[in-house]
């Protein structure tokens, strides 16, 4: 025993004492923070204003299109839709809006351009030579009747990669002409619209105790604890592969060998290890909790955590245990592997079939949110290398019976027990082997030896 826990001691400090581990700590939450900033970031740039060119042989599109584009309508309309999502608008959003409607419509420079006397070739090849020589960016042809079954609407643009700017202009293009046949058939634009207005339907998810919850954030939620569980495991599998390939090419295992069995030694590495990564998890849920206790007492954050799902100090019990299993099943895995190559890059390559297995239980993990009581639910939360995905996934979502939960740890710590005597029986033998990569009937014989 005292072996195994000065391997255990080692090991954890050899992780946790690694500048590598405070910046991989640090650098997880900003790279959420990132993925989720970043994208808004880059749309609200306002970049060069699309130079446009509108050609309306009938004269009553061009008005409402260019209405349509303007600041004050694509705010209107952001206002509208926020409205009819049940999202309520405070006045500083609501200034947002109209400085983010600015900032679109700024997008958008009309340029005039007299083409009554010419046909459409004509108009084409002229716009099409005025774009060459970066006179214009874009321009619209209106066919001279809008009212024929066959008429055919022309948007030529030099920015093809501008699909936010494409799509304004598809949409005000839209309404401009549906705006125009209701005025030819004398038809009220404000009755029709307040006649197909959608209707105000609360949509929420009901818990095991009937109780309401906010299925949007509950998705949000889940999919943030499946991907925090999946990048720990990758990353901690492959610590263990890297330190058992690492020991194996110094041979520096000859000398471990002689102080302490094989299963002390790969089993206290897997144990060190392991703790380390629950370290990191302590830190990430601790944190987000500090996070999430500041805002509730601020009277002016606190309605932002209005829907979250509620999670109970349970499950986060659950939360750690579930990483365990998975930890346990996978750097067993990875330490297989380890004892099995000769090198680190021979050990990526055999890496990929592992990974992909979590990434399948991760891909479950959505199966599981759409509905945490199908079968399909119950037998992936269950599963060996699934489970530690799936069933955090499924308590969060919706809490299953106890015995569900205690089926699943007995599998899996039953699949633990397996793998863990499987890799220690090829650790032993094929942590002593240099030179080459083993082969699979080797690899059974070594399992088979007493």
């Amino acid at each position: 025993m005292r072996k195994f826990l000065a391997v255990v001691k080692h090991e954890y400090k050899k992780v946790v004492y690694k500048w590598t581990f405070l910046v991989g700590t640090l650098l997880f939450p900003v790279l959420g923070v990132t993925f989720a900033l970043v994208p808004a970031l880059i749309f609200s740039l306002k970049g060069e204003p699309t130079r446009l060119v509108i050609v309306d042989p009938t004269t009553r599109i061009a008005p409402r299109l260019k209405e349509n584009l303007s600041a004050e309508k694509i705010a209107a309309q952001t206002q509208q839709a926020a409205k009819d999502a049940k999202v309520d608008v405070s006045a500083s959003q609501s200034d947002q809006m109209k400085q983010s409607g600015k900032l679109i419509a700024a997008r958008f420079v009309f340029v005039d351009y007299d083409g009554a006397s010419k046909s459409v070739d004509e108009v084409r090849s002229d716009l099409n030579a005025l774009a060459a020589e970066d006179e214009i960016d874009a321009y619209i042809i209106v066919p001279a009747s809008i009212e024929a079954k066959d008429a055919r609407y022309e948007f030529r643009s030099r920015k093809a990669g501008d699909f936010v700017a494409g799509d304004l202009v598809k949409d005000a293009l839209n309404q401009a002409v549906r705006s125009q046949r209701m005025a030819d058939a004398n038809i009220s634009e404000t009755k029709v619209r307040e006649l197909s207005k959608g209707i105000d339907l609360e949509s929420k998810s009901l818990d095991e105790k009937g109780q309401e919850k906010d299925s949007d954030m509950l998705l949000a939620a889940s999919f943030v604890i499946g991907m925090m569980i999946y990048i720990t495991l990758a990353i901690y599998g492959q610590v263990i592969m890297g330190a058992v390939v690492e020991e194996k090419e110094t041979r520096i295992a000859e000398i471990l060998f002689s102080s302490a069995r094989p299963f002390e030694l790969m089993f206290g590495k897997l144990v060190g290890v392991g703790l380390a990564g629950l370290t990191q998890l302590g830190i990430w849920v601790t944190s987000v909790a500090a996070l999430i206790a500041f805002v509730a007492v601020q009277s002016d954050l606190s309605p932002y955590l209005q829907g979250l799902p509620n999670i109970t100090p349970l499950m986060v019990f659950y939360f750690l245990l579930f990483f365990l299993l998975g930890y346990f099943i996978y750097a067993s895995i990875f330490a297989l592997i380890g004892s099995v190559v000769t090198t680190v890059q021979e050990g990526g390559q055999f890496a990929f079939p592992p990974i992909m297995i979590l990434l399948i239980g991760l891909y479950m993990s959505f199966a599981v949110i759409r509905d945490p009581n199908s079968s399909l639910s119950f037998w992936v939360s269950i599963s060996p290398f699934f489970a530690p995905i799936t069933m955090p996934v499924r308590i969060l979502a919706e809490t299953p019976p106890f015995w569900q939960i205690a089926l699943s740890i007995g599998i899996n710590a039953i699949a633990i027990a397996f793998l863990v005597w499987l890799a220690s029986r090829v650790y032993r033998v094929g942590m002593l082997m240099y030179g080459k990569r083993a082969t699979i009937p080797e690899i059974f014989k070594w399992i088979r030896q007493a």
